[in-house]
C-alpha cells in the first residue's frame, strides 16, 4: 500500500468520523432534523383535523393526510406516546396540553410565513403554502412572536385561515360551504382550503379570492355556478366548490367593541389609547400605520384639523403625524377621560 493511498483513507476516517463536523455526524443530524420535521407534521396535521372536523383522526386518516404507510403512522403515533404528546381519546388521536402547544405553535408558524411570503416577498398564492412548509420548522415561539410583530399583527393567513395567537387559542369563524349556500344570498368569501392543489388551482383559475362578495346563480349535482362582485361566472365541480367556504356578508366585518371608535371619530383635542388596526387591513398598509406608531397601548392626541378638514394632525408617541380621514378610520382607539382640572382656591389654581 503506498504512503499516497494510505494518507488518503486516514483523511477520509478523519472526514467520516469527525465528532461535530464529521460526515457521519452531519448524517446524524439529517436524521434528527427529518424526524422532528415529521413529528412536528403529525402533531400539525392532528390538530388541524380535530379542528375541522370536532373529533380526532385515526391512525388511518393520519396516514393519508401524510401520505405515510399505516405501518409507518403507528410507529410514529408509538414515539408521539412515548414523549407525552398524544393520547387516545373518543377512538382517535388527541393531543395532550404539550402535544397541543406544540402543534399550535407549528401552526401559527406556517401561517404565518405564508402572510409573510404572500405580502412581502409578493410569492404567487399557488406556491405560498409548500414554501411555508419547508419553513414553519425553522421558528421558535419567540422568533414566530417577532415576525408577527414585523407583520403587523395580521388575524388571517392568505387563505382565510385564522392565525394562532400567542397563548394557544386558534380563533373561529362560522363558514358555510359554497356548495350549502342558498341561491341568490350574496356571501363573502373567507377561506380557501388550498388542499388539494389541484382544486385550489381551479379556485384560482376561477378568480376566487378571500374577501370577495359571490352570489350562488345555479346548483346542482353536476355544477355549481358563481357570480362574482365583477359581474364573471364561475363554473365549479362540486368536489371543488366545496373547498370555498362563505359567510354572510354582514358576519364578515370585523367586531368592534362598544367603547371602541376609528381614530377619525375622535373630536378635537381628545386623546385616546390604540387599542388595534382594523384587522381587515393587512399587508403594507397595516405594516404602514404600525410604523408610524399605532401600536396597541400606545397614546394618541388630535393636534390640529386641517383647513379643509383632511389631513388632519395626530399626536403619537410625541410625533406628529398627519392622516386623511380614510387611513384614521383603520386605526381602533379607546377614548380616555379628559384631565380633570387642577383644583383651585379663589379662582386661583395652585402652584407646585
Amino acid at each position: 500500500m503506498t504512503v499516497g493511498l494510505i494518507v488518503a483513507l486516514l483523511v477520509l476516517v478523519v472526514l467520516m468520523a469527525w465528532p461535530r463536523y464529521g460526515l457521519a455526524a452531519r448524517w446524524r443530524q439529517w436524521r434528527a432534523t427529518r424526524q422532528r420535521v415529521l413529528l412536528e407534521d403529525a402533531l400539525k396535521h392532528i390538530l388541524e383535523y380535530t379542528l375541522d372536523r370536532g373529533r380526532p383522526p385515526t391512525p388511518e386518516a393520519l396516514a393519508g393526510r401524510l401520505g405515510l404507510s399505516l405501518e409507518r403512522v403507528q410507529a410514529l403515533v408509538d414515539q408521539l406516546q412515548r414523549r407525552g404528546l398524544v393520547q387516545w381519546e373518543d377512538g382517535g388521536l388527541g393531543l395532550t396540553d404539550q402535544g397541543r402547544d406544540w402543534a399550535v405553535h407549528v401552526l401559527r408558524a406556517h401561517r404565518l410565513w405564508e402572510r409573510y411570503l404572500r405580502d412581502h416577498a409578493a410569492m404567487p398564492l399557488a406556491q405560498v403554502h409548500t414554501a411555508a412548509h419547508r419553513l414553519e420548522h425553522r421558528l421558535s415561539p419567540e422568533q414566530a412572536q417577532r415576525l408577527y410583530a414585523a407583520l403587523g399583527y395580521p388575524a388571517t393567513d392568505p387563505h382565510g385561515d385564522p392565525i394562532p395567537w400567542a397563548r394557544g387559542e386558534v380563533p373561529r369563524q362560522a363558514t358555510q360551504p359554497l356548495t350549502a349556500w342558498p341561491v341568490g344570498v350574496p356571501a363573502r368569501i373567507v377561506h380557501l382550503e388550498d388542499e388539494p392543489p389541484v382544486a385550489y388551482q381551479q379556485l384560482l383559475a376561477c378568480g376566487l379570492q378571500v374577501g370577495q362578495v359571490v352570489r350562488v346563480l345555479e346548483r346542482s349535482p353536476q355544477r355549481v355556478i358563481v357570480l362574482r362582485a365583477d359581474g364573471e361566472e364561475c363554473r365549479l365541480a362540486p368536489a371543488v366548490a366545496a373547498n370555498v367556504h362563505l359567510a354572510p356578508v354582514s358576519d364578515t366585518a370585523p367586531a368592534r367593541p362598544a367603547d371602541v371608535v376609528s381614530l377619525d371619530q375622535l373630536p378635537p383635542d381628545a386623546e385616546a389609547e390604540v387599542v388595534t388596526i382594523d384587522p381587515a387591513v393587512q399587508g403594507l398598509s397595516r405594516r404602514r400605520l404600525l410604523d408610524l406608531g399605532f401600536t396597541p397601548g400606545a397614546r394618541v392626541r388630535v393636534y390640529l384639523p386641517s383647513m379643509f378638514g383632511d389631513p388632519r394632525a395626530y399626536i403619537v408617541r410625541g410625533t406628529r403625524i398627519a392622516l386623511r380621514a380614510d387611513q384614521a378610520a383603520h386605526v381602533w382607539v379607546r377614548p380616555l377621560p379628559a384631565p380633570t382640572p387642577a383644583p383651585t382656591h379663589g379662582g386661583v389654581a395652585h402652584e407646585h
